[in-house]
């Protein structure tokens, strides 16, 4: 077995092995949906869909977020039992290190994703197959980029009380910020102008496309710069494990 593929399954059977996480990474999000859809309900913000239906695919990208949480949570607990130190001084490629812990990480959150937009047809949406199948697509390209970022922040952080503190500062206003709970349309124009700048919102602008929610939607430029964030995401926790923390 390669490096890569002994390190991915040593990171799935971890994860696997921890389903309380899995827990919280699908049922908060899933009560925000609740909270947030009885709350928004007799609010028309002039959109084709109900408030219901539009707030699915960003709860389904906050179950993605917990879960890179949790998935860049493991670099630091892999540094405190010394497991860490034992990789990087073996054979075994930084890529293969943190290759491991993006697609582990990526296909647990995709997973957690899907069980989270199955949640649309209570709405009365229509939901098909090849949608699902794209939206999953975008699922797993924001969770490389999330977990990628998490990754690079959790190589410079020694508790894992610290890199949530770390990690909420950042995700909570990405997420926020994307388009997830409100049309960008509706925003303030300085807000919409930043929403424009955040990678997750043309990420929640292909999902909506594929999912048949934006059908106007430029989803070729939302695609690209998806993939981009994701690579980029890749490209940093790649160089940055291993690197010096002093």
């Amino acid at each position: 077995m390669t490096a890569f593929g002994a390190l991915l399954r040593r990171e799935l059977l971890r994860q696997a092995r921890q389903p309380t996480r899995i827990i919280a990474s699908v049922g908060t999000p899933a009560l925000i949906w609740i909270f947030f859809a009885a709350g928004f309900t007799s609010i028309n913000l002039g959109m084709d869909t109900s408030m219901r239906t539009f707030l699915v695919p960003g709860i389904a990208s906050m179950t993605v977020l917990f879960a890179s949480v949790f998935g860049a949570i493991s670099l630091i607990q892999d540094r405190q039992d010394g497991f860490l130190r034992a990789a990087l001084v073996s054979p075994a490629p930084r890529l293969s290190i943190a290759g491991a812990k993006i697609a582990a990480g990526a296909l647990i959150a995709t997973l957690q994703g899907l069980i989270v937009l199955l949640i649309l047809p209570l709405t009365g949406a229509p939901v098909t197959a090849l949608g699902l199948l794209g939206a999953a697509g975008i699922l797993a390209l924001i969770s490389a980029a999330l977990i990628g970022l998490g990754l690079t922040l959790a190589w410079r952080v020694d508790s894992t009380s610290g890199f949530h503190g770390v990690m909420n500062t950042v995700l909570m206003p990405l997420w926020l910020l994307s388009g997830a709970v409100f049309p960008i349309e509706t925003a303030a124009p300085w807000l919409s102008t930043l929403a424009k700048a955040n990678p997750l919102t043309w990420a929640h602008e292909a999902m909506r496309h594929a999912l048949g929610m934006n059908p106007d939607a430029n989803h070729t430029l939302a695609w690209a710069i998806t993939i981009a964030a994701s690579l980029a995401g890749a490209a940093a926790a790649t160089a940055t494990i291993g690197r010096s923390r002093d």
